[in-house]
């Protein structure tokens, strides 16, 4: 199953769990069931049906440009990022 790791805004709704084994193929379902188990848990990572501004999904390291729709195996690691500003 992907691990996927919680952001740090969402972690109130999981307890306190940093990260955790979802049965998903993709990051909509991932997502998707991660609402189910957390309640709310949507709402923090989607704004309109896709990711909110400034939220980028990586999985193995690497940014997704597919986003929702980026496809998930059985070892994937999923890691919710937060644009940095400065300058």
């Amino acid at each position: 199953m992907p691990r996927v790791f919680i952001p740090a805004p969402a972690r109130d709704l999981t307890g306190g769990l940093v990260e955790l084994d979802v049965e998903a193929v993709s990051v909509r379902r991932l997502i998707e069931s991660l609402e189910t188990r957390f309640p709310g848990f949507r709402d923090r990572v989607l704004e309109e049906g896709d990711l909110k501004p400034g939220l980028r999904i990586a999985i193995d390291g690497h940014i997704s440009a597919m986003g929702l729709l980026s496809r998930l195996e059985p070892e994937s690691e999923v890691h919710f990022l937060t644009a940095v500003g400065g300058g």
